[in-house]
């Protein structure tokens, strides 16, 4: 049993301190990996934070959309009967446009046909004029032709009365 104790102690001197040196390790490994699952574990709990509160504002995120997808077709839909209420006045407008160009129109061939009918009385009137220029001036030659010979046949009666 000799060698069964050499070899005993052999392998106590030279493998017990490396399995101290390897326990020791391990202790440090453990101590080292609590650690990093202790910090896993906060990282987790922060991350289950994180999402909650991403959840939190995807759900207010997601209201605002609705409420303002709510507004938008509200506005839509005032903007569709201002347009309907715009066509309305746009055809009454063209309406009462197309009936006061009609009046006006109407109203113009009457003034066309009174200014037509004053041309034709003044052109009778001016025809009246120059005959009655003419006639006068006819008269004035008349008068003066009359006048000569007045005074001619005063003239003769004054030479032959003795």
């Amino acid at each position: 049993m000799d060698i069964k104790d050499a070899i005993r102690s052999v392998l106590k001197e030279l493998i017990l301190p490396e399995i101290d040196t390897i326990k020791e390790e391990n202790k440090e490994i453990k101590t080292l990996l609590e650690m990093t699952n202790k910090r896993l574990d906060d990282i987790n709990i922060h991350l289950a934070d994180q999402s909650r509160r991403i959840d939190e504002t995807n759900k207010r995120i997601d209201s605002v959309r609705d409420e303002l997808i709510g507004m938008i077709a509200q506005t839509n839909q005032r903007i569709d009967e201002t347009n309907k209420r715009i066509d309305s006045v746009r055809d009454e407008l063209t309406s009462r446009i197309d009936s006061a160009k009609a009046e006006l129109i109407g109203m113009i061939a009457d003034q066309t046909n009174r200014i037509d009918a004053l041309n034709g009385r003044m052109d009778i009137f001016n025809q009246r004029l120059m005959k009655l220029i003419e006639d006068l001036s006819k008269q004035e030659e008349l008068k003066f032709r009359i006048a000569r010979l007045e005074d001619r046949v005063s003239a003769l009666e004054s030479r032959s009365a003795p």
